[in-house]
């Protein structure tokens, strides 16, 4: 090494010495000490869709016996720009993400987490916890739902109403298939998931030790479906706890018949077994992801647990008309909604960390058929009738 080298090294020791001190003796941290040699192992993965939903386990987690959610922060590549980081709990048995709203934003987030190296999730719980519409058959505002089904619903034919045969109630039919009502003949693979029902069983019997949320408002929004008949009674109960089916669409559908169209579309799909009681835009987006790396050993789809709120109604009350339902009432008890994703959700948090070592270290046995229409994980799906199906696509 010649003298200006030399030199040139010595003034770079001196200076980083330098900045060294001035900075108090501490060097710059990085937001994990997540390693290409050391993966965090999560018990629990928190999928929120957006801001508003994340935010309550942000502000509410660091009050437990689990502390900051915020603890550590892994930036990973292809998340959504506007939520960037994976966050986990100091000791990793708690992470969370937010993917951005919409089938596509899901699908890409929960992708490029599971492939990015950074995570082992075999023995990971999912827990998809988001808000939702709600229908008032079925469930009210501030609802918690716990589901074995998700339905993409809008995956099929759509005609303009104004254009149909006058006996038909809908646009809306099966692939493969002429009319509405009929179970489609064609699929893509992604319309019906079925999750693990005696897990949905325990997370719902978890969720229910949970004080929720109410308002006068959301009490007094509620109370307008009290001319509407038996059929609507549920809608004007204070929120519970119930097992039903959520719907997904990237179209924010709202109105009498378009819930009575998806809720009909939910019991054919499903063979009856399927109650449609809540609408989103990603369940079945995360659902196909978590299949597809289930077949590929990275994560366990048994451990999936889908939780949504109700945060509006899918369709008007007596008396108001459907657009200043939608646009003038829009998303009229978001707060309450928002409370009870956290409400509901910790309880599950505590009784699966609690009952680690005992029961879901090892997994919770589905007695059930779990997965796709397909039969990707095995098995053959009980809300597929005998017919010979084509596999569009």
């Amino acid at each position: 090494m010649d003298f200006i080298s030399s030199r040139s090294l010595l003034s770079a020791v001196f200076l980083f010495v330098g900045l060294y001190v001035a900075l108090g003796n501490k060097l710059p941290q990085l937001h994990t000490d997540v390693s290409s040699n050391s993966k965090l192992t999560p018990k629990i993965l928190i999928i929120s869709l957006f801001s508003a939903e994340a935010d309550v386990w942000y502000e509410h987690l660091p009050g437990t016996q689990f502390g900051d959610l915020q603890a550590q922060a892994i930036s990973i590549p292809g998340l959504s720009p506007q939520y960037p980081s994976v966050y986990c709990t100091a000791d990793g048995d708690i992470c969370q993400v937010t993917t951005g709203m919409s089938e596509i934003n899901a699908a890409a987030t929960i992708t490029s987490i599971v492939l990015s190296g950074e995570f082992d999730f075999l023995k990971t719980y999912f827990l998809i916890a988001g808000i939702a519409g709600v229908n008032p058959k079925h469930a009210t505002l501030g609802s918690v739902a716990l589901s074995q089904f998700a339905v993409q619903v809008a995956l099929q034919y759509e005609i303009d109403p104004r254009e149909v045969p006058s006996h038909w109630e809908t646009g809306y039919f099966s692939f493969g298939t002429d009319s509405p009502a009929a179970y489609p003949t064609e699929f893509y693979g992604t319309e019906v998931f079925e999750l693990n029902r005696a897990l949905r069983d325990l997370a719902a019997g978890f969720a229910s030790l949970a004080t929720l949320n109410d308002t006068d408002y959301a009490q007094s929004y509620r109370s307008k479906f009290g001319s509407a008949g038996e059929a609507y009674h549920a809608a004007t109960l204070p929120p519970a706890v119930v097992k039903c089916d959520v719907t997904t669409s990237d179209v924010f559908f709202s109105g009498y018949h378009l819930g009575n169209t998806f809720e009909k579309v939910v019991s054919t799909w499903t063979s009856g077994l399927g109650k449609y009681c809540m609408s989103a835009m990603e369940d079945n987006a995360v659902l196909e992801v978590l299949v597809r790396f289930h077949v590929s050993n990275l994560v366990d789809y048994t451990r999936a647990i889908l939780l949504r709120t109700g945060s509006n109604f899918d369709r008007a009350p007596p008396g108001v008309d459907a657009v200043t339902h939608l646009r003038g009432e829009h998303l009229n008890s978001i707060q309450t909604a928002r409370a009870n994703i956290y409400l509901a959700g910790i309880e599950i948090v505590k009784g699966i960390l609690g009952g680690w070592d005992t029961v879901f270290n090892q997994g919770v046995s589905a007695s059930n058929y779990v997965g796709d229409i397909w039969g990707t994980l095995g098995g053959s799906p009980d809300f597929r009738p005998g017919n010979g199906l084509k596999v569009k696509g």
